[in-house]
């Protein structure tokens, strides 16, 4: 997502590289190719002009200090702007209540019910809630079985009536259900049509006010750009919905969406999910994402990734083990999988400034440790853990075990031996994600 626009905003601003000051000539010259970056992101016509109304007006009159380029200065002030445009600052959500009540909308397709599971995941993990989900989409064949499957994945109960028609009295039922049996937060699915109309406005009307959430959260699928904006400006309408979610943020999507929906339904985006991982869901906040469409990276969300996953009192330990050149494949069998937990490895490593303009066109998944996982397996424990033993013989017979050949045995036993090297040269750094980050990615290749 935003590469596209990420490489036309970079290219406009190089318009002003090697300019002494900031001008009116050169300031429209550089607004031009924003606008055009904008409108090919899909953004709309009158969110794309106002914005480069905005940062117009900011730019001209900057006083460049010596140590700031013209350059640098705009693509601060685009930055900001964005990040405002976006809503400024992440926006909690609503948990109000007892049980608190959350209402999912949206249209069929966007991911409602798999966003509905991610966010019980989210609130039971993260804030710390007893979530029930409450399968209300009476209508979308084998619907109530798909939250069931994924309640069970995330070991969280689903209410479910399976006869009965009237989602107005399964929401009332399941409100009764969760008082009556210690669940604080009842999160409800329910039903979506392939298009707006009014029969869906009156039921999704009609659950609402039966059940009288404090947070109303409308999803919206990211690769149907313009047209989820125009989706979420007529269901707000009807609903006055609370929250906007923004799904497949994986896909082939420009990003339109996601830029500018605050602008046109003056309703935050809470979060953003992508792929189908029950993990993969991330509250969503406008600076950060200014900052990666910039190219600037995100290191604080992958701070962040990182703390959830890795263990502080098995990171103290791996780093003496590191400060004594004691890191066995063992240890690194361990880190491998700790870190395929955070997510899609191209993706962390795009969230390092710097890395994600030049790892673009790099093919890079989280298959492509499988090999190096097979070879590992296939070591007995003592070699896993003192790799000094591993001989010609030795590697013969775990290249057969793992399906792979003497050279890749030795490769990565080289790969290792460096890696090894690294990490100690680093000051026992190798609890440091970018540490990780940088040998896992020399390991895979």
């Amino acid at each position: 997502m935003f590469e596209n626009l990420s490489d036309r905003l970079e290219r406009a601003f190089k318009l002003l590289k090697g300019e002494g000051r900031i001008t009116e000539v050169n300031v429209a010259e550089t607004l031009k190719d924003i606008r055009k970056a904008l409108l090919n992101a899909d953004v709309s016509y009158k969110v794309a002009k106002t914005f480069c109304d905005e940062v117009k007006q900011k730019a001209l009159g900057q006083n460049v200090l010596k140590s700031v380029r013209p350059g640098q200065m705009m693509t601060k002030i685009v930055r900001d702007e964005l990040a405002a445009l976006m809503g400024g600052q992440a926006a909690d959500i609503n948990l109000k209540g007892s049980p608190s009540v959350i209402l999912i909308a949206g249209l069929q397709g966007s991911g409602k019910t798999t966003f509905s599971s991610k966010l019980a995941l989210h609130l039971k993990t993260k804030k710390g809630r007893q979530p029930l989900l409450v399968a209300c989409d009476v209508y979308r064949p084998a619907a109530i079985e798909q939250l069931k499957t994924l309640g069970s994945q995330i070991a969280v109960p689903v209410y479910a009536e399976d006869e009965n028609k009237n989602p107005v009295q399964i929401a009332q039922h399941a409100i009764k259900h969760a008082k009556a049996n210690g669940f604080n937060t009842v999160i409800v699915d329910t039903a979506g049509r392939l298009a707006v109309d009014e029969e869906m406005m009156q039921e999704i009307a009609a659950v609402k006010k039966a059940v009288d959430p404090g947070e109303t959260l409308f999803v919206v699928d990211a690769m149907t750009g313009q047209d989820a904006v125009n989706t979420a400006a007529a269901f707000n309408e009807r609903l006055d919905f609370d929250g906007v979610v923004l799904t497949k943020l994986d896909g082939d999507t420009r990003g339109g969406a996601a830029i500018s929906i605050r602008a046109v339904v003056s309703k935050p985006l809470k979060f953003v999910s992508s792929g189908e991982k029950p993990e993969a869901l991330d509250v969503f906040h406008p600076d950060r994402m200014a900052d990666r469409i910039l190219g600037m990276g995100d290191i604080v969300s992958l701070v962040e990734k990182a703390q959830e996953q890795f263990d502080e009192e098995e990171t103290r330990k791996l780093q003496k083990k590191l400060a004594k050149g004691q890191f066995t494949f063992d240890d690194f069998y361990q880190q491998l999988q700790q870190l395929k937990k955070m997510g899609n490895i191209k993706d962390l490593a795009a969230m390092i400034p710097g890395v994600g303009k030049a790892i673009k066109d790099v093919n890079i998944d989280n298959d492509s440790f499988k090999r190096i996982e097979a070879i590992i397996q296939s070591m007995t424990p003592q070699e896993r853990n003192d790799p000094a033993i591993f001989n010609g013989s030795r590697r013969k017979r775990v290249a057969e075990g793992s399906g792979t050949s003497i050279a890749e045995i030795n490769r990565l036993v080289k790969q290792f031996e460096d890696m090894r090297r690294m990490m100690k040269s680093a000051g026992g750094g190798g609890g440091g994600i970018q540490h990780r980050m940088r040998a896992m990615q020399g390991m895979r290749r």
